[in-house]
């Protein structure tokens, strides 16, 4: 038997009907690299039926205990059957790129059945009226609840339900044996448990505080040191900070890998996630100043941290993440002047005391009983009291760099899909893939109802980024730069992105950080 962790726990405590906490992943295929140029419904869920055994999550559902006295347990599902996790449709008339849009939305915004294992696959045909897909071409909508995975660990799954090529070799080798059926326990050993946790819980805690006195101390003599203009401001409020509805929105762009790595070189030291961070960074900025709504202050973003500490943990289902709350510049105009101050953000955060409060909040929940966990979960999701932690969330998340198949039919585009919450309702997944990488935005009906704006905003902000001088060239006029931070916001014609690729030659392995 496996009992949740305390991190995987808190992400059913805090689902209700307007804040799911799934993930989904959009994978497109393109069937004319398939044996016959074709790949049909029933053969998809055969090669599923096959890979089984890859992870325990897929045969597994949630056993909760009594008022959540304590975090439920994994139990095999005596009843498991694979064709009730998939299903499959056509794409609706005028099937082009906003009506798939919509329909992943929508598709995203239906809750899980919280009865049996917590995935389920969606088969969308009919992709032939979107522009860079090959006629013929489907998309896989996989769901998988946070509480069974986070972003490592699903781009391990996908990784291990994949092959490396159409003839079908697995990408990672299957597991000789199936594992053992997780057996519910004793409703005694369950009760033990609960009392045990709740008992010791108090020491825990205070360790888990002390190991980190140190480190506390530091960081508030810094911040009495500072000058009072000098201290953070907090989170400034945009309408990313108002409260969500069930009806999420979905919409996309792809960018070039090797110009994004052009892109990085233009700052010294900077990172692939600094990239990333300036470009969604510029498109809030312009997004906000077409709305007129612009804080003078620099927006928040969440940005999420895999905390596995050892090769190979990836392959295990659960979360293991920490976080790093950052301040994306998002009032500096010039985008390289951005980038620069991104990047010393980037390397402060990383060492110091924002990264710092996100790893004690890791550690401390850890020993919070399950039933004070439950309880403070339904507090922070009521709108009333939703804490206000940042604008937005980035997730960079570095994919293979090579072509992926399955059932013969090759991989060409990939989209991330992730929960929302009161508060924070505006969610950048950018997963890499095969020499691109994906900007997926997620967000909400009332608060970004015109989503297809947004991403014309970060197709500019890239576009931007690839036309604007280096740091160096900068710096020698910096009289005119800085006369530029508060100027009117400089215009491109987009016309350097690609919305989607064709099909991506192979490319080297790349880590994006």
């Amino acid at each position: 038997m496996q009992q949740l962790s305390a991190q995987d726990a808190q992400f059913l405590y805090i689902q209700s009907e307007t804040n799911l906490t799934h993930v989904m992943a959009v994978y497109v295929f393109d069937p004319s690299t398939a044996p016959g140029g074709k790949v049909r419904f029933k053969d998809i869920i055969e090669h599923m039926r096959g890979r089984l055994d890859v992870s325990p999550m897929l045969k597994r559902k949630l056993y909760r205990l009594p008022l959540d006295i304590d975090h439920p347990y994994w139990v095999h599902d005596e009843h498991f059957d694979l064709e009730m996790h998939m299903s499959h449709s056509r794409l609706p008339e005028p099937a082009d790129w906003r009506q798939f849009c919509i329909y992943v939305a929508r598709h995203h915004s239906k809750p899980l059945d919280m009865n049996r294992p917590l995935w389920d696959m969606h088969i969308l045909e009919g992709l032939d009226n979107i522009p860079g897909y090959k006629k013929g071409s489907y998309a896989l909508l996989t769901r998988i609840h946070h509480s069974t995975i986070d972003g490592a660990s699903a781009a391990h799954f996908f990784a291990a339900i994949a092959d490396l090529d159409n003839k079908g070799t697995p990408a990672i080798p299957l597991p000789e044996a199936s594992p053992e059926p997780d057996e519910l326990p004793e409703m005694s050993e369950m009760v033990s448990r609960a009392i045990n946790s709740t008992i010791t819980s108090p020491v825990k805690m205070s360790r888990a505080l002390m190991k980190f006195a140190p480190a506390l101390l530091s960081t508030a003599q810094k911040s009495l040191s500072s000058d009072d203009e000098e201290k953070d401001t907090g989170v400034p409020k945009t309408r990313f900070n108002n409260a969500v509805t069930p009806h999420k929105m979905f919409d996309a762009v792809t960018f070039d890998l090797e110009e994004i790595k052009k892109i990085r070189k233009k700052v010294d030291g900077a990172t692939i996630n600094d990239v990333v961070l300036t470009i969604a960074s510029g498109g809030v900025r312009k997004y906000l100043m077409k709305h007129k709504e612009l804080p003078k202050e620099s927006l928040i973003a969440v940005a999420p941290v895999n905390a596995r500490s050892r090769a190979g943990e990836e392959s295990e289902p659960g979360n293991k993440i920490s976080a790093m709350t950052i301040k994306i510049w998002s009032d500096i105009a010039n985008p390289i002047k951005r980038m620069e101050a991104i990047r010393d953000t980037t390397r402060e955060t990383k060492a110091a005391k924002s990264g710092l409060s996100a790893r004690i909040m890791t550690d401390i929940t850890q020993h919070v009983p399950g039933v004070t966990m439950s309880g403070v979960a339904r507090l922070m999701t009521d709108e009333r009291f939703a804490p206000k932690m940042s604008n937005l969330i980035v997730s960079n998340v570095p994919g293979p760099q090579i072509p992926m198949y399955m059932n013969g039919a090759q991989l060409t585009h990939q989209y991330g899909l992730a929960p929302l919450a009161h508060g924070m309702g505006l969610f950048i997944a950018t997963p890499s893939y095969n020499g691109t990488i994906s900007f997926g935005i997620t967000s909400d009906r009332q608060i970004m109802p015109d989503i297809d704006f947004f991403v014309e905003c970060l197709k500019k902000a890239f576009s931007e980024l690839q036309v604007a001088k280096t740091n160096r060239a900068v710096k020698k006029t910096s009289a005119r730069a800085s006369t530029a931070e508060h100027a009117v916001e400089p215009q491109s014609d987009g016309s350097n992105y690609r919305r989607v690729s064709k099909t991506p030659r192979r490319v080297k392995q790349s880590k994006a950080k």
